[in-house]
């Protein structure tokens, strides 16, 4: 099996100069749309149809949580409302700002042990799927895998 077997055809992704507040509420709308497939993440395209990153909702909880409260001693802070606020300072920034360059990608031929391969060893849930001309046509998932794989477990042949 290859990953253009499995993956899920590409429906959405976001441009690098859009809000991240767009880009928040396109990754809701996604999650809404197909419960059984939930978008974690989607792919950042130029005008030129190239990727140039990736959005996820881990890079989003990033941004709104800032780099110095992981060395301070957060139980002399008052949390009520805190992450919140710090959310909609970031609501206005662009999503070339907080997104994930370079991406980890496979071709649609890759066989599917390369794809798990990549996603054991980089530690990344989901990932681009790129034709020959390098353009996204899908995305590929742990769920994804695990389903194909989980398959061959379950059937009686």
């Amino acid at each position: 099996m290859k990953a253009k077997d499995i993956m899920v055809p590409i429906q959405d992704y976001l441009s690098p100069d859009a809000t991240v507040k767009k880009a928040v509420n396109l990754l809701r709308t996604a999650v809404q749309k197909e419960q059984k497939n939930r978008v974690m993440g989607l792919p950042v395209i130029d005008d030129d149809r190239k990727l140039v990153g990736m959005l996820s909702m881990t890079d989003i909880l990033k941004a709104a949580y800032p780099a110095y409260m992981k060395m301070a001693d957060l139980s002399e802070f008052t949390w009520d409302g805190m992450l919140e606020s710090l959310a909609r300072q970031e609501g206005n920034k662009k999503v070339k700002e907080i997104m994930t360059s370079p991406v980890i990608t496979v071709q649609e031929n890759n066989p599917l042990m390369e794809c798990v391969d990549l996603l054991l060893k980089k530690h990344i849930r989901q990932m681009p799927v790129l034709n020959k001309a390098g353009n996204v046509v899908g995305m590929l998932s742990t769920r994804d895998i695990f389903c194909a794989v989980t398959q061959s477990m379950i059937e009686n042949k």
